[in-house]
């Protein structure tokens, strides 16, 4: 699991720094990787290099709803739904975090490989920055 302190003004007016967290288990990450053509990490280098601004925005929201979820009071889960991913994801701090990774090549592929390795995975090689 790997935390992102989020900077951001809410609905209120109020600015807010929140600590929010990422994870993709051994199974997500064999099952991402099952189902891209070539493998995940392939599909990572054709996206980082890619000039299509559409795809690289549908990459991130989707790496980000499958990442993001809440960790339990005890310590023992991480828990994700759609439900917890909706709720983040219509937060102005999920913008913040979306703009930064569709905008600075280098800040997403830290986040990328930041997520890929939180639990020690070794299946998805890192992404180049731009």
């Amino acid at each position: 699991m790997t935390k992102e302190t989020i900077t951001y003004t809410d609905l209120n007016g109020v600015q807010r720094t929140e600590d929010f967290y990422f994870d993709l288990s051994k199974p997500e990450i064999v099952k991402m990787q099952a189902s891209a053509k070539g493998g995940y990490d392939v599909q990572l280098k054709s996206i980082a290099a890619s000039p299509n601004g559409a795809l690289i925005m549908e990459f991130f929201e989707n790496f980000i709803k499958t990442a993001y979820g809440e960790k339990s009071d005890d310590g023992r889960r991480f828990m994700k739904s759609e439900e917890i991913s909706r709720s983040f994801m219509e937060t102005p701090a999920y913008e913040v975090l979306f703009e930064k990774l569709v905008t600075d090549a280098g800040a997403a592929s830290e986040f990328v490989n930041r997520v890929m390795r939180a639990n020690g995975n070794k299946q998805a090689a890192p992404i180049a920055s731009n």
